[in-house]
Parts: structure tokens; C-alpha cells; sequence
């Protein structure tokens, strides 16, 4: 009997030890050699201080900011209740409404009100009334980010021109010119923009 066992429990130490150990430490290795940036997580540290991470959004709601996409992440209150708990990266989710879904509908349309009395001059870009299967999106297309143009300027008191000037110089193409569609990180955008409002 342990001629038959001797083979199996040296197989299953040696594959722990290839595959559960010196692979992932190899792995680890090179990421940290190669891509250190991604491979810590993509953290923005603009003053020494972790800030957010390019891949994982945050929940701006005041005028002063551009606004990324709606989080359905739910979570729970202080009483145990349900409640929103936008881009929070512990619990990723999308909202798993149906397009025939009466309160998706409903938020819908209200979120698209609201919108339109911020900008009635262009049509609301898709990306800013309906949610993305994790609830963490990061980035907005450029067409959401130009739609937020007028009520940033106005809250910051600055030129339309010169905020359009800073979404376009956020916008990113597609990964080797083939891969995805442009987009813009919110969190990197906000930043540029307080950057651009302290005069720095």
C-alpha cells in the first residue's frame, strides 16, 4: 500500500511546490521587475499619500468634479439595512436589472432629467445614466466627460475651453491602436482639474 501512496504524495508536494509556490513567486518577480506600477495595484500617490488607483473608481458627486458612471454596489446602514454604497471595492457588483426591469427605468429616466437640466445643449451619453457590471468602472467615455464640461467650468469658475483642454489631454486611445475604446479616468481627470484650479 505505500508503494501506491508514496507516488501520489510526492506528485502532490512537488505540484504545491511548482505551481503553489515557486510559479506564483516567479510570477511576482517579474511583475515587480516589468510593470511595478500594475503590479502594486495601480495606486496614485501624488504627495506621497495612497489616493485611489487608476482601476478602481470613487464616488464624485459634487459640481466641482467630473462624475463617473453610477455604482449599483449595495451594502448595508448602520440599522442593517440595504443601501447604496457607491465604488466601494469590497463589494463589486453590477445591479443584475433586466432592460424591461420598471425601477431600472425609472432611475434611468430620472438620472437623465437630472443631466439634462445640468446640459440641455448635447444628448446624454449612455455611460453616465446606466451602471458597468463590477460598479468599480474607473473611466468614462469622452463623450460623458465633454457632456460635464459646462457645469465643472461654471462650479470652478474657470474657461470651458481650458477644461475641454484638460479632457482632451486625458483621453486615452485604444491599446495599440486596436484594443477597447478611448476613454478618460475620472480620478486622474479630478486631479489634473484641482491642479489646473490651484494654478499649479
Amino acid at each position: 500500500m505505500l508503494r501506491e501512496l508514496r507516488p501520489a504524495i510526492v506528485m502532490t508536494v512537488a505540484l504545491t511546490l511548482i505551481t503553489g509556490i515557486a510559479y506564483p513567486l516567479a510570477m511576482t518577480g517579474i511583475a515587480q521587475v516589468v510593470f511595478p506600477h500594475q503590479a502594486n495595484g495601480s495606486l496614485i500617490t501624488p504627495n506621497g499619500a495612497v489616493i485611489g488607483s487608476d482601476l478602481i473608481g470613487q464616488n464624485f458627486t459634487s459640481d466641482k468634479y467630473f462624475h463617473g458612471r453610477p455604482s449599483a454596489i449595495m451594502g448595508t446602514d448602520s440599522s442593517g439595512k440595504p443601501a447604496p454604497t457607491p465604488y466601494d471595492a469590497s463589494n463589486s457588483y453590477g445591479s443584475n436589472l433586466g432592460p424591461t426591469s420598471k425601477a431600472l427605468i425609472d432611475r434611468v429616466t430620472a438620472d437623465v432629467a437630472t443631466l439634462k437640466a445640468q446640459n440641455n445643449s448635447q444628448p446624454v451619453p449612455v455611460d453616465l445614466v446606466t451602471t458597468s457590471a463590477s460598479g468599480l468602472d474607473p473611466d468614462i467615455t469622452p463623450a460623458a466627460a465633454a457632456f460635464q464640461v459646462p457645469r465643472v467650468a461654471k462650479a470652478r469658475n474657470l474657461p470651458e475651453g481650458q477644461v475641454s483642454q484638460l479632457v482632451v489631454e486625458h483621453t486615452e486611445g485604444r491599446l495599440l491602436g486596436l484594443i477597447g475604446e478611448p476613454h478618460v479616468n475620472v480620478l486622474q481627470l479630478n486631479l489634473a482639474l484641482d491642479k489646473a484650479s490651484a494654478g499649479g
